[in-house]
């Protein structure tokens, strides 16, 4: 397994080792033992989004309840990011990105006080797994225009 880190402190791309053939490839793509090692949280949920081409999501947080997540692309190409908005942070708001594909199982870990969104790249539709780390609070949810300053 490799970890990428990056200028802001919290967010790591997750790529786990591949063993590809000719007939294609085979990888471990969550293994609960090596989540503890990298100090990730329990995981309460799964969830699973297909968005079709050219859609942008995001970027949304929770203010109530803040969910981590550990996000992979099952099929198609995206543009993920997360946006730092933990006030107290010295890198409060900036932001990180990644592009994760459905064709390389990477996972992209976005902490609690992240704002989270992402476009798909391609012409096709991109299926995402995500892994969060406590429940959905409607109550709590809020977002950022994609361009707001």
């Amino acid at each position: 397994m490799q970890i990428q880190d990056f200028s802001i402190k919290g967010p790591l791309l997750i790529k786990p080792k591949v063993f590809k053939d000719d007939r294609g490839f085979f990888t471990e793509r969550y293994k609960l033992n090596e989540a503890k090692t990298l100090g990730l949280p329990e995981f309460v949920q799964d969830n699973f989004s297909r968005s079709i081409p050219s859609v942008l999501r995001g970027l949304h947080f929770q203010w109530d309840q803040p969910q981590s997540k550990l996000v992979t692309a099952l099929s198609g190409k995206i543009l993920d990011i997360a946006v730092d908005i933990r006030k107290s942070s010295p890198t409060f708001g900036q932001h990180t990105s990644v592009i994760l594909d459905g064709q390389e199982p990477t996972w992209f870990w976005i902490p609690a006080g992240f704002a989270h969104g992402f476009c798909v790249l391609e012409n096709q539709a991109a299926d995402l797994l995500y892994k969060v780390d406590c429940y959905y609070n409607p109550r709590g949810e809020n977002g950022i225009h994609w361009n707001d300053p």
